[in-house]
């Protein structure tokens, strides 16, 4: 499939909380993630420019970012190429995904204090409005920033960046299916319910629910075909 085929990416309009180059990177991430910027596909700097309404420099500075990370590879005279996850790949970083976040979640929950909560709510809404809208790359950022800002009142930085590593590996090859079907928004409100625990102060509860709600990462909004035909009744 050429990357001219694939459908146009949504121009960069978060651009408050940081650089232009930093913006691109993290919706380019996004586009990875879900799937918008298709495995084995060439992709231009000047073309995806075009896409997001910017100039082809922030964009070629921010894939040269994501070389780093190993989400794309970088051809001379050509562009870049999206990197392919094989099954394997996707499964052992679940499985990391796991064994961290749940257990970190349950420990931070005592610690957020009760002022920190409208700002919770206000991250988990973010969330929820990029699903109703059908934005998959509003919404992986939106639900990046919520998870890290969790994460980050365990007070360990580095901890908080192997997490984010980890999220930059998954690919949610199912999340378009489940916009299609209205199901997205459902598994949004998931983030609601999560502070809703946080609140509460029930930290066994958060960690049950962090449990699921990776476990969809492997499951319903990993596959493809299988969200098809899960939107689909079968």
């Amino acid at each position: 499939m050429s990357a001219e085929s694939v459908h146009p990416l949504p121009s960069v309009r978060r651009l408050k909380r940081e650089n232009l180059r930093d913006s691109v990177a993290h919706a380019l991430r996004a586009a990875v993630i879900s799937g918008e910027m298709e495995p084995g596909t060439v992709y231009s700097a000047p073309m995806l420019g075009a896409k997001f309404g910017v100039s082809a420099t922030p964009v070629r500075e921010a894939m040269l970012d994501l070389v780093k990370e190993g989400l794309v590879i970088s051809l001379p005279n050509k562009g870049f190429r999206v990197t392919e996850m094989s099954d394997e790949d996707l499964d052992n970083v679940t499985k990391l995904r796991l064994l961290i976040e749940p257990p970190t979640v349950r420990d931070v929950v005592p610690l957020i204090p009760a002022a920190d909560i409208p700002r919770l709510r206000e991250l988990a809404e973010d969330i929820v409005v990029a699903a109703k809208a059908g934005n998959l790359i509003e919404y992986i950022e939106a639900d990046r920033v919520f998870h890290v800002t969790l994460l980050a009142y365990s007070g360990n930085p580095r901890l908080v960046d192997v997490v984010s590593d980890l999220r930059s590996q998954t690919r949610l090859l199912g999340l378009t299916p489940l916009v299609k079907s209205g199901r997205l928004v459902q598994s949004a409100a998931e983030h609601h319910v999560l502070v809703d625990l946080v609140e509460a102060r029930d930290a066994a509860g958060a960690e049950q629910l962090m449990l699921r709600h990776i476990g969809h990462v492997r499951g319903l909004w990993a596959r493809k075909e299988s969200a098809e035909e899960t939107a689909q009744g079968r």
